[in-house]
C-alpha cells in the first residue's frame, strides 16, 4: 500500500508577509502587495508596478541568519526564511538522520548578486567582488537552505520557470512514497532581478497597472518575488498534531506548445489537471476550490479556462487566482499558492479574485472567479496549478486531514 504524504509544516515570504499569519491577514483584508518600485534599481522604476518583498537585503540577513554576517543572494535569503518558518512549524524535526531531503523550485539564482557584480566588473576588471559568482546558479540558495535546516539527505534544484516550486513539491511526495526519505522540506524560492524584469517587458505581458487575472480586460502580469515551502512527512513519521493536510494527487505535463506561451486549446494545463485528479483517486466533482495559475495575461488566462472548462464542463468548482495579491513569484509561485492551499483547507476559505470585473467573452462569459473571502467553506480537496514556459504544466491536489 502506497504511504500518505502528510504536510506538517508551511512557511512564506512575499510582498504581502513576512510568514504565514501575516499573508493570511493581508488576504482577510484584501491588501495586495502591488506597489511601486522600491528595491530593485531598474530603468522601469516609476513606470511599471511589482510586489516586492518590503525588506532590505540587510534586513532579510537579520531575519535569516540573525545577525550573522552573509554575502548570500537574495534568493537565498527569502528562501532560507520560508523554510526555516515551515521547519518550525513543523515542530522542528532533527533533519541530521540522512532521511530529510530538501528540494527546490527557483528561476533566477543569485542573479540579483552577479548582475551588481558584472556592471562593476565591465567598468573596472579589477573591481567588484567575484565570489558573487558562486551564487549565480540556481543550486546554490537550495543548498544554502539546506545547510542552513543541518538537512543532510538529498538536496535537489529544479528550474522549470513558473512550474518549477509545484514539480519540486512532486519530487520530493514521489522520493518518500518510494521509502527513500522520511521527510522533504519541499516548494520554491525566486527573487526580482533586471533580468527578469526587462525579460518579460520584452514580452509584453507586463501589467503597467495593476493586473486583472481572468477578466476580460486584462493586460498583463504583475511580477513578484517570494519563497513558499512545505514540510512533507511519511505517515510513519509524521506526529498526528503537526500534520495540517495531505497532499493526494500531483501531476506534470509537458506539450511543448510554444517557449513562452500556453497551447491555446490548453492541451497541457488540461493533462496536468487530469492527471493530478486521477493520482488523487477522486472524481472532478469532488473538487472544491481551484486555486487557478491566473496570471493575468491574455494567453495563459484563455487558455487555462479552456482546460478547466474541458475537465469540469458546466460544473465547475469555486475558484480565484492569488497573483493578484502576490504578484507573479515564477518559481516560487507553485510553493507559495501551495501555502495558501493548506490554509485554506485550515480554515475553511476561498480566497478573492481581486479587481476582476468582466467575464472572459470567449470562455462563454461564465467562468466567473470568487470576488470576495468566503469564510466557513467545508473544503476538503483544492486543486492547485502551476503552468510555466515550454508547456511544462503542473497541478497539484490537497486534502484537509482526515484520520
Amino acid at each position: 500500500m502506497a504511504k500518505r504524504i502528510f504536510i506538517t509544516g508551511i512557511g512564506i515570504i512575499s510582498a504581502i508577509g513576512k510568514d504565514a499569519s501575516e499573508a493570511l491577514e493581508s488576504i482577510k483584508k484584501a491588501h495586495s502587495g502591488v506597489e511601486k518600485i522600491q528595491h530593485l534599481k531598474t530603468i522601469h522604476k516609476g513606470k511599471i508596478p511589482l510586489c516586492e518583498v518590503k525588506y532590505s537585503n540587510a534586513e532579510l540577513a537579520q531575519m535569516a541568519y540573525e545577525g550573522t554576517t552573509t554575502k548570500a543572494s537574495r534568493t537565498t535569503l527569502l528562501g532560507v526564511i520560508a523554510a526555516k518558518e515551515a521547519w518550525r512549524s513543523a515542530g522542528s524535526p532533527s533533519l541530521g538522520d540522512g532521511k530529510t531531503g530538501v528540494f527546490s523550485g527557483n528561476t533566477v539564482g543569485g542573479m540579483d548578486l552577479t548582475e551588481h557584480f558584472y556592471a562593476e566588473f565591465m567598468n573596472d576588471a579589477n573591481a567588484g567582488d567575484i565570489s558573487a559568482m558562486r551564487t549565480h546558479e540556481c543550486a546554490d540558495s537550495t543548498e544554502c537552505i539546506a545547510d542552513s535546516l543541518g538537512a543532510t539527505g538529498m538536496v535537489s534544484t529544479i528550474s522549470t520557470a513558473c512550474s518549477s516550486s509545484a514539480n519540486s513539491i512532486m519530487l520530493g511526495a514521489r522520493m518518500i512514497k518510494h521509502g527513500w526519505l522520511d521527510r522533504a522540506i519541499v516548494g520554491g524560492v525566486d527573487a526580482l532581478t533586471k533580468f527578469t524584469v526587462n525579460g518579460f517587458n520584452v514580452l509584453q505581458i507586463l501589467d503597467e497597472q495593476y493586473s486583472q487575472p481572468f477578466d476580460q480586460n486584462r493586460r498583463g502580469l504583475n511580477l513578484g518575488e517570494g519563497a513558499g515551502f512545505l514540510v512533507l512527512e511519511s505517515e510513519d513519521t509524521a506526529k498526528k498534531e503537526h500534520i495540517l493536510a495531505e497532499l493526494v494527487g500531483y501531476a506534470n505535463s509537458n506539450d511543448a506548445y510554444h517557449q513562452t506561451a500556453s497551447s491555446p486549446d490548453g492541451t497541457g494545463a488540461y493533462l496536468a489537471m487530469k492527471g493530478a485528479i486521477e493520482v488523487a483517486g477522486i472524481a472532478p466533482e469532488a473538487v472544491d476550490y481551484i486555486n487557478v495559475h491566473g496570471t493575468g495575461t491574455s494567453n495563459n488566462d484563455l487558455s487555462e479556462g479552456i482546460a478547466i472548462q474541458r475537465i469540469f464542463g458546466e460544473k465547475i468548482p469555486k475558484f480565484s487566482s492569488t497573483k493578484a495579491f502576490t504578484g507573479h513569484t515564477l518559481g516560487a509561485s507553485g510553493g507559495i499558492e501551495a501555502v495558501f492551499a493548506v490554509l485554506a483547507l485550515q480554515k475553511g476559505l476561498i480566497y478573492p479574485n481581486l479587481r476582476f470585473k468582466t467575464p472572459i467573452e470567449a470562455l462563454g462569459g461564465g467562468m466567473i472567479p470568487e470576488t470576495t473571502l468566503l469564510e466557513n467553506q467545508p473544503l476538503r480537496y483544492i486543486l492547485s496549478n502551476s503552468f510555466g514556459f515550454g508547456g511544462n504544466t503542473s497541478s497539484l491536489v490537497f486534502k484537509a486531514y482526515e484520520t
